[in-house]
């Protein structure tokens, strides 16, 4: 287990002792301040990272991977405007690859990729299915508003088993195949264990900011910080935030005025998660990208 895993463990569960003490309100704009900050800065240095993926073959060109990056979040936003169901289990579906794959990065590096990706896509999706059983009528409350398809208050809990299974089926497979990353399997199996503690005894929105941005974000941070600079550091972590300013602000930016243009709750549920995932899809294939050369 790792110094950062350490941390996290503790941080954890001191999030979850410390809103103990708020109402559900209050947690709700913890959650959302987080995610908000290091949440959205954990993407928002895609094009350095891609002109560093790129410098080697001298073929970086700032203005067409500006563009590009442009036009696949305006794609990804009206994609989720049109036909929000769709995009919106695409989303998560890119999403859980995205967290497992931070995960699990020693597989990417080690191990061959239909192993790698297969447990990194099952661990994502069977995390999301773990926050959505304990908060199955919210989550199917948010999907309504999103799309306005009611779905059958039987079919989380049903995808959560089925996940589970083929989970299990991966890890239990790599597990006898593989015995370098036995240790490696036993410790990720405990942290799942966490994040049902996590997931069971807080909300919705406060348990998956305490994931995303203690087990995901951060760590994603430094792991960015290691490919740019070499290591991890104070100056670097200072020089991390000011190449990712000028992008993270037009992103608060934008999600503010949509709030103060869009002031239905209903439409600007969808506006807020089609942000979101038009500036996820790009940053997970960035980051996919470098794990891969890496």
């Amino acid at each position: 287990m790792g110094k950062i895993s350490k941390i996290s463990i503790i941080a954890s569960f001191f999030g979850l002792w410390i809103v103990s003490f708020f109402s559900n309100k209050i947690q709700i704009f913890l959650g959302f301040s987080l995610i908000f900050t290091f949440g959205i800065l954990h993407g928002a240095n895609d094009l350095l990272l891609i002109k560093k993926n790129n410098s080697p073959k001298k073929t970086y060109n700032f203005i067409k991977s500006l563009l590009n990056y442009v036009l696949v979040i305006i794609f990804c936003a009206i994609l989720f405007y049109f036909i929000p169901g769709l995009t919106l289990i695409l989303f998560i579906l890119v999403s859980a690859f995205h967290f497992g794959e931070q995960q699990w990065i020693e597989l990417i590096k080690n191990y061959p990729k239909w192993i790698s990706y297969s447990i990194s896509f099952t661990y994502g999706l069977f995390i999301f299915m773990l926050l959505f059983i304990f908060h199955a009528s919210e989550v199917e409350k948010i999907i309504f508003e999103i799309s306005k398809f009611q779905i059958s208050n039987t079919l989380i809990p049903l995808l959560f088993n089925c996940i589970g299974s083929l989970f299990i089926i991966a890890i239990g497979y790599s597990y006898f195949k593989f015995e370098k990353i036995r240790v490696k399997i036993l410790t990720e199996l405990f942290y799942l264990l966490i994040f049902t503690v996590i997931f069971k005894a807080s909300s919705l929105i406060w348990g998956f900011a305490i994931y995303f941005i203690l087990w995901h974000s951060i760590p994603s941070i430094i792991e960015q910080m290691n490919f740019l600079y070499g290591k991890l550091s104070f100056q670097n972590f200072i020089t991390y935030c000011k190449s990712a300013l000028i992008y993270w602000a037009l992103s608060i930016i934008g999600i503010v005025s949509l709030y103060f243009i869009f002031k239905d709750k209903q439409l600007f549920n969808a506006i807020f998660f089609s942000f979101l995932a038009a500036i996820t899809f790009p940053h997970v294939f960035v980051i996919t990208k470098i794990f891969n050369k890496k």
